[in-house]
């Protein structure tokens, strides 16, 4: 009996100092309502070019000390998802504005529908018709951008008139044939790894004389060509023509990566060229 009441007693004791016990009279905590992460501006434009809605995205990449209000250029970006380059760029971009290595610029990303289709010209490949069915919307891309996405980007924020555009992959083929057909419509120009092998390589064979047919103007292009051997090769045939001739007031570089992948090229080679092509203005002495 005596045996049994102690075990009693010890056992209530275990029970009063137990944590679980402890746990059990804590007031219940209530966690903190989660709210959207908001890093930009987005709107919606009823196209009449492309027969359909497209979905911007704007980001404002500022220094610390670049007033609110200031005017600034604007970097067009197709790809423009979030789903798709839109956040990687537009964290790249913030990241050289507030180190200093590239001037305040606004990030506008235009979001894929058909991307094969709005980033490429007419094909007669049929290894190109086998990616895709429904080909050479680009003309029609362009004006879009010229007449309808560019006037409302005027429209809505304060910019200065610089204009650029960037683009990887099958969106560099569209940077690239841009520049060759209306190079007023920017200018600059930044293909990463363009897709110039569309249409048996059409692109880099007729530049010499889309170039010779191109107004003379203030423009800059920058190339770059990761170890992907069949776009590697076609960047070179471009360059070599730019080598021979090209135009008056055309600033132009290529930087070859063979240390890159197609894959993996985006993020390195827009972190080149963004301090190559927007660095900030010398300070005066």
């Amino acid at each position: 009996m005596r045996h049994s009441c102690l075990a009693l007693h010890l056992a209530a004791a275990l029970l009063l100092s137990s944590p679980f016990h402890l746990a059990t009279a804590a007031p219940a905590t209530t966690a903190s309502a989660a709210t959207p992460l908001v890093i930009g501006e987005s709107f919606v434009i009823d196209s009449q070019a492309l027969k359909e809605k497209r979905h911007i995205n704007v980001y404002m990449a500022r220094a610390w000390d670049t007033p609110p209000d200031a005017a600034l250029p604007v970097l067009y970006m197709p790809d423009g998802g979030v789903a798709e380059d839109f956040l990687h760029v537009a964290g790249l971009l913030q990241v050289s504005v507030a180190n200093g290595t590239m001037r305040p610029f606004m990030l506008v990303g235009m979001q894929n529908t058909q991307r094969r289709r709005f980033l490429t010209g007419p094909t007669d490949s049929v290894e190109d018709r086998k990616i895709t069915p429904v080909v050479g919307g680009a003309s029609a891309y362009r004006a879009f951008i010229r007449d309808e996405l560019k006037p409302e980007i005027a429209r809505r924020y304060r910019t200065t008139g610089e204009t650029a555009i960037v683009g990887e992959s099958l969106a560099g083929l569209f940077v690239v044939e841009t520049y060759l057909l209306e190079p007023q419509l920017f200018d600059h120009y930044l293909a990463f790894d363009p897709s110039l092998w569309w249409n048996h390589g059409a692109l880099p064979r007729q530049a010499a004389a889309l170039l010779a047919k191109g107004k003379p103007g203030k423009h800059s292009l920058y190339l770059a060509s990761s170890s992907e051997a069949g776009i590697a090769v076609e960047v070179q045939r471009l360059s070599d023509v730019l080598h021979r001739q090209a135009p008056p007031g055309l600033q132009w570089h290529v930087e070859k990566m063979p240390e890159e992948s197609h894959g993996t090229i985006y993020h390195p080679a827009a972190l080149k060229a963004f301090r190559a092509m927007f660095k900030p203005p010398v300070p005066a002495t």
